[in-house]
């Protein structure tokens, strides 16, 4: 088997992205055989890998690529783990036996919306990547009134404290009285950008909610605080819109049929409806004389 470098390993394996994996070297944090690793190292399935000091099981083979779509409700972050704040998005996310789910970007506390999760860390690595400017679209309702030479300032952009940030596409979606609602498109994900953006302006937004990623949009009828996985043909489209190529899985999915042992070691199909009754070998029915 050829050797492959710490931090493509781990984000197939779905720990984190390539960039994320890439700090946790520098940091210190990853140990191979017992010894810090440097960036550029490479391992093999000889190898043992720790991440703080805590031994970590890895994929050498392509694991089922999966993707979420995450309805994000007030109120929850989107990180792991946050001492002033109990919900977090990862509490209502399936588990994983091997790996990790990362998500693609992050949305503040207080924005709603659709957020991507997945188990494969190359991908996210390309969706979060500056270089392929994937789109991400907002619903923004905004309190006052909104002035065409604002617009015109969102789109031909606006100075904030982390560089110039502009809208590639902004419209007015309706609403009367102190609110508007419009609908905004950007090709970075800064931390709270769409917010200070407005707030340049001298506008407050009272709602923000993303509606958008790429080629993936929010789902009709999907409720707060609820996933869904993307479908094959949309897996296939995302993974092409980066680079990247999506492996179908060759066995039956979870919700399928599959096979099974029984005690006997006869094989026996179940469904989600039940298990099929199984014929015993060597109780064969007497004829009644």
């Amino acid at each position: 088997m050829e050797s492959e470098k710490i931090q493509k390993v781990l984000a197939r394996t779905g720990f984190a992205s390539r960039r994320e994996v890439e700090r946790w070297i520098v940091a210190g944090r990853i140990k191979v055989d017992g010894k810090m690793a440097k960036l550029g190292d490479r391992i093999d399935s000889n190898n043992r890998v720790a991440l703080d000091d805590k031994p970590l099981f890895l994929a050498w083979e392509k694991l089922r690529q999966r993707v979420l779509v995450y309805y994000k409700p007030e109120g929850e972050i989107c990180s792991r783990s946050d001492p002033e704040h109990k919900n977090t998005i990862f509490d209502r996310l399936p588990n994983l036996k091997i790996g990790r789910w990362i998500s693609v970007g992050r949305l503040d506390i207080n924005t709603t919306g659709l957020i991507l999760l997945s188990n494969d860390g190359e991908l996210v690595n390309r969706l979060t990547h500056p270089s392929h400017e994937i789109e991400r679209e907002y619903a923004v309702r905004v309190l006052g009134e909104v002035s065409d030479e604002q617009l015109e300032n969102l789109r031909q952009g606006v100075m904030l404290e982390d560089g110039l940030a502009r809208f590639e596409k902004i419209w007015f979606s309706g609403g009367e009285g102190a609110n508007r609602w419009y609908h905004v498109v950007l090709k970075e994900g800064r931390n709270r950008e769409v917010r200070r953006m407005w707030e340049s302006q001298g506008l407050k937004v009272s709602r923000l909610q993303r509606v958008r990623f790429g080629n993936i949009a929010l789902r009709r009828g999907q409720k707060l605080g609820k996933f869904q996985d993307l479908s094959e043909q949309e897996l296939t489209d995302l993974y092409t819109s980066v680079g990247l190529e999506y492996h179908k899985p060759t066995t039956t999915n979870e919700k399928g049929p599959y096979k099974r042992r029984n005690q006997r070691g006869q094989d026996a199909t179940e469904t989600r409806r039940g298990k099929q009754k199984l014929k015993l070998p060597g109780r064969v029915k007497r004829k009644k004389r």
